[in-house]
């Protein structure tokens, strides 16, 4: 037994394998060779060797029909794939899992006269669920790549309807040298009914663990609740943001680099749930624990493998899950790598709490926030990317909106302006400069009173880009990358009908901070923070190095 020298084409055979695709139709040609080869020599697949490219994906039809299972076609390249398009446009409508595979030529060939060669990479994309171009590997990133993309397309077949998988590669093709497939990582996707027992079953790899960890992204006001928070807290090391959670977040970005090599602290499985997460630490940290199983709780089914190993999609709402982890630990004992986790994390938290930084904006956005708690009625905070919302982890102790799906420095104070126009509760949306200044226009609206309020952090330019090691040496950092400025936003605000304040040094701050959050007025608020870029990357720099969890 031997198979294809071309890594894709492994990889693609053993994930098919794993995901139980034991049966393909298969039309002949010579690009297609090395895959058909491949699954030929596969004991567990069944090959069906049909000439016509239109029959033979209305041949694989009736077999799914009859099993209702995935069954694989594959073609060589050039217009045979396109005759199998009938059979793709039943399959959608009909719901069924046709998993193309076309061979095609290295996308260097493509439009250069080279024989069989069209642009296959998403040809039947308007009746596939969908489409994925496995090039091949040449290192560890394209082969996760590949990996995840087959895995990807194969749950989306079994969902119900086509996927097609494009598999370029350059000659020689038939070299068949390999011994055997890769092992190859399988990642399952699970559809959980309304059923508490069923849940509770699939999440006890959790329960099981002795070092669990739940990690949470952005997810909306409500659904993490501090009782949650607290019932967990004793069982589940637990990793949070300000974006996801009503209590606020934890600082652990700012923890990680103490701990992250204490073995101690390394979790040995991991449940994640909500949408994007702010930190790169957390994300890189995760990565790097490549034999930790991960599952990951998906409302509507997708997979996002951001930390490099999932191997389980939990397609269920993320309340269930919560709820089915509580229920799970209800009679556990508490757990020591969760008490050392919580006291690590404590100790960050009150060491931000009581931490007197010099004027910045660190200690704006501290004293805003701190200021807003005193409040009987809560203010909704809306932060902006970049800074502001690193600077929300750190101090936030309710929970945060911020634009997070992209990442854009675009509408922050637009979207905070709508939210102030449908509450009547106060609003605070605090900004960077380079956000604020792009979306000005967002005062430029009839629709704004007195309950929106913006603590605007300029310190010249994208602050970010000067904690950013190595760019320091670019002589086009400061200019051109972080866009240097000497704009204000008085003029902006006097025109809108804005009311502004400044302020130039602790003094201001501290009073603009009391006319900004305490006080009640019937037009929007601004206060302009004015600061030094060097200066405020020096108070981030001196916080982070006092902060011990020993």
């Amino acid at each position: 037994m031997s198979y294809s020298d071309k890594e894709n084409i492994n990889i693609l055979c053993a994930v098919m394998l794993g995901h139980g695709i034991t049966r393909a139709v298969v039309c002949p040609g010579a690009r297609n060779a090395p895959i058909v080869h491949n699954l030929n020599e596969c004991p567990q697949v069944a090959c069906y060797p049909v000439t016509d490219e239109r029959s033979a994906g209305f041949f694989a039809l009736g077999m799914i029909e009859q099993l209702g299972e995935p069954v694989a076609v594959c073609v060589t390249s050039g217009t045979a794939l396109l005759d199998l398009a009938p059979a793709v446009a039943e399959a959608r409508h009909r719901h069924l899992p046709l998993v193309i595979i076309s061979a095609d030529r290295h996308m260097a060939h493509i439009g250069q006269q080279m024989g069989q060669t069209i642009e296959q990479s998403g040809a039947l994309s308007r009746f596939t669920l969908m489409d994925v171009n496995l090039v091949e590997p040449h290192d560890d990133l394209t082969r996760w790549h590949c990996n995840r993309m087959v895995n990807e397309a194969l749950i989306a077949a079994r969902r119900g309807g086509p996927v097609h998988i494009n598999v370029p590669y350059d000659e020689p093709l038939f070299n068949f040298t390999v011994p055997s497939l890769p092992q190859e990582r399988i990642i399952q996707s699970v559809d959980i009914p309304a059923d508490t027992n069923a849940l509770q079953e699939v999440l006890k790899p959790l329960q099981q663990a002795s070092r669990p960890m739940l990690v949470i992204g952005q997810l909306p006001q409500s659904i993490v609740t501090q009782e949650i928070v607290k019932r967990l807290a004793p069982h589940v090391a637990i990793v949070v943001e300000a974006l996801g959670a009503d209590g606020g977040g934890v600082p652990f970005d700012e923890v990680l680099p103490l701990v992250e090599q204490n073995a101690d602290f390394e979790p040995d499985m991991v449940l994640y749930m909500g949408g994007t997460l702010v930190s790169k630490r957390i994300k890189a940290y995760l990565r790097c624990l490549e034999v930790v199983p991960m599952m990951e709780v998906n409302e509507d089914g997708e997979m996002y493998d951001t930390f490099g190993h999932m191997t389980q999609i939990i397609h269920c709402k993320p309340q269930a899950a919560l709820q089915a982890v509580i229920q799970l630990f209800a009679n556990e004992k508490d757990s020591l790598f969760a008490q050392r986790w919580n006291d690590a994390l404590d100790k960050a938290k009150q060491h931000f709490d009581n931490l007197r930084p010099g004027f910045s904006q660190m200690l704006a956005v501290k004293l805003a926030l701190q200021s807003a708690r005193e409040l009987e009625e809560p203010f909704v905070l809306h932060f902006a990317n970049s800074q502001p919302v690193r600077l929300a982890n750190l101090f936030a102790r309710q929970h945060v909106c911020c634009n997070r799906g992209v990442n854009g420095i675009e509408g922050t104070t637009s979207a905070a302006a709508g939210c102030a126009a449908v509450t009547d509760g106060r609003v605070l949306c605090v900004t960077g400069d380079l956000s604020f200044f792009y979306d000005q226009n967002a005062l430029w609206n009839s629709n704004l009173h007195g309950n929106l309020r913006i603590l605007l952090l300029n310190n010249g330019g994208g602050g970010i880009f000067s904690q950013l090691p190595g760019l320091e040496n670019s002589p086009a950092r400061d200019k051109m990358v972080a866009a240097g400025h000497t704009t204000r936003a008085e003029g902006c605000c006097s025109q809108h009908g804005v009311e502004y304040r400044a302020a130039y040094g602790s003094e201001d701050l501290y009073s603009g901070i009391t006319w900004l959050i305490q006080d009640d007025g019937d037009r929007p608020r601004l206060l302009e923070v004015i600061t030094d870029m060097e200066r405020d990357r020096q108070v981030w720099q001196q916080a982070s190095e006092l902060l011990s969890v020993k």
